[in-house]
């Protein structure tokens, strides 16, 4: 993790105090998946009972954490630190929309042959719009569900669709407004829309420092805005200390470093240090010094953002569970969690 967001995560409490649905999404490929899991145990911790779910069957949590196959019924995917309680949800269309017809049809075994016959997969298919208010129904569903007076989990992390597609995805209201004005699936809709605009939801958008994903991250925060949705915290993933110091970095990136201070470097840890392995490794030096270079302008378009930004270290092992509390330990000490 970069000094400066040690510096700025010093002495902060919890920045999201209230939130009660925390929706991950970025561009493919910058690990929002492992955020969304990382923030689930982080918010866990200490005894919370937490609910991670994902809703594009791709079934990503399952196979980050060495679990069964998830499906439409919660079940506890992992163990918190301080005993707190992770479960995990994969929503699907035509479970969702079953659910729904028994909850405000009560079609009971009737469901089952509209299934049959393929109603189910055409209504789900012909109605994106209708589709989209099922799979984040089961979402609002999971928050606003009590026991015993109090909520059944503490908070809910969703795994969402990546950020080109994420405005679409919670604009339940619009998507559904040419086909239904009234209603029972108007009327859910409505709900969702209020939790997804209210303070207890905020959308959080995971990147690199690279830029494409910083490009996307600053256009979905702009779509967010537009669209009265609640932008959360920006999440820097993979971030790589410099391996140089400040002027061997200034130098390898004008191509400058000592050719003879390297090949001493390298003998002096018995390592090889002919001419093409001094050439290779100020090679290495000078791409090394511009990536930074490139790091430190995409951080600048991610600062200018105005959003507390959160970073997570590239780990050189596997990700596994120990690896992801490893993570949410960091999300938590910079205040996300």
């Amino acid at each position: 993790m970069a000094t400066t967001a040690r510096a700025a995560s010093a002495g902060r409490d919890r920045d999201w105090e209230g939130v009660r649905l925390h929706v991950v999404t970025g561009k493919g490929g910058t690990g929002k998946t492992t955020v969304a899991a990382a923030l689930a145990l982080a918010l866990a911790t200490d005894g919370q009972r937490v609910l991670l779910t994902e809703v594009e069957d791709r079934q990503g949590i399952a196979q980050l954490l060495d679990v069964p196959q998830l499906g439409y019924d919660e079940h506890r995917v992992a163990t918190a630190p301080g005993g707190g309680e992770v479960f995990g949800l994969s929503v699907e269309p035509k479970a969702a929309l079953l659910e729904y017809l028994q909850m405000f049809y009560k079609l009971g075994r009737a469901g089952g042959l509209l299934e049959r016959f393929g109603a189910i997969d055409f209504a789900t298919t012909i109605a994106p719009g209708v589709r989209d208010v099922l799979l984040t129904g089961k979402v609002y569903e999971a928050v606003r569900r009590r026991a015993h007076g109090r909520p059944v989990y503490d908070a809910v992390v969703l795994d969402a669709p990546p950020t080109g597609r994420i405005t679409r995805f919670l604009g339940v209201n619009n998507e559904v407004a040419g086909l239904a004005r009234v209603g029972p699936i108007r009327g859910q809709a409505d709900s969702i829309t209020t939790l997804l605009r209210s303070p207890q939801t905020a959308v959080h958008l995971v990147t690199l420092l690279e830029e494409m994903p910083v490009q996307e991250t600053v256009d979905g925060v702009a779509a967010l805005h537009e669209a009265g949705l609640p932008v959360g915290g920006i999440v820097v993933n993979l971030v790589r200390d410099p391996v140089l110091s400040g002027r061997r970095l200034t130098a390898a990136a004008k191509g400058r470093l000592d050719a003879a201070e390297v090949a001493g470097g390298l003998a002096d840890a018995g390592l090889p240090h002919t001419d093409t392995a001094v050439r290779a490794l100020l090679s290495e030096a000078e791409e090394h010094a511009q990536r930074v270079a490139l790091q430190q302008r995409e951080r600048g378009e991610i600062d200018a953002l105005d959003r507390p930004v959160y970073e997570l270290p590239a780990l050189a092992e596997a990700i596994d569970l120990s690896a992801l509390c490893r993570l949410g330990d960091v999300l938590r000490e910079q205040g996300m969690a």
